[in-house]
């Protein structure tokens, strides 16, 4: 099964009880179409960021759910029917969404791991500085080209 996010828009002209009676009423539309409501998140009323149908607030809400392509179609067919929903829609989740956020807690390990590497070295350099310093080794003799060498290259 899928994994479905579904958000839509309520006009707030209807009274809490008539809202609270269309959001059970769709969320009875995922069961009848064997679903399972994973969340619903009630918004309340919110400011829009532009006006529509001359409405500059309306009802957000929510649906989190499980199930098949077709519960989302019959949804927004519903909703199209109704006139008290003003906007809708529809995301499919994705496993990868679940993948970032594993990564995510690999970066905190990988910074841990960092910051203890950095530790080290800085433990490492500490002690070579307490170590007295080894006289450099004798470098070895630099070796002069030929005489005859030179006076070719020269011409």
């Amino acid at each position: 099964m899928r994994q479905y996010e579904t958000a839509f828009l309520i006009t707030p002209k209807l009274e809490e009880e008539e809202t609270e009676k269309l959001i059970e009423k769709m969320a009875e539309v995922v069961k009848k179409k064997k679903g399972k409501m994973v969340n619903i998140e009630k918004w309340g009323k919110r400011r829009l960021a532009y006006p529509i149908d001359k409405l500059d607030e309306a009802v957000y809400v929510f649906f989190h759910y499980e199930g098949d392509p077709d519960i989302p179609q019959e949804l927004q067919r519903r909703f199209r029917q109704t006139e008290t929903v003003l906007r809708y829609l529809t995301l499919k989740k994705d496993a990868q969404t679940q993948l970032r956020k594993k990564k995510k807690t690999g970066r905190i390990e990988k910074t841990k791991r960092a910051e203890e590497r950095a530790m080290e070295t800085a433990e490492t350099e500490e002690n070579r500085k307490k170590q007295p310093e080894k006289p450099p080794e004798a470098l070895p003799e630099a070796i002069e080209p030929e005489p005859e060498k030179l006076s070719e290259e020269k011409e």
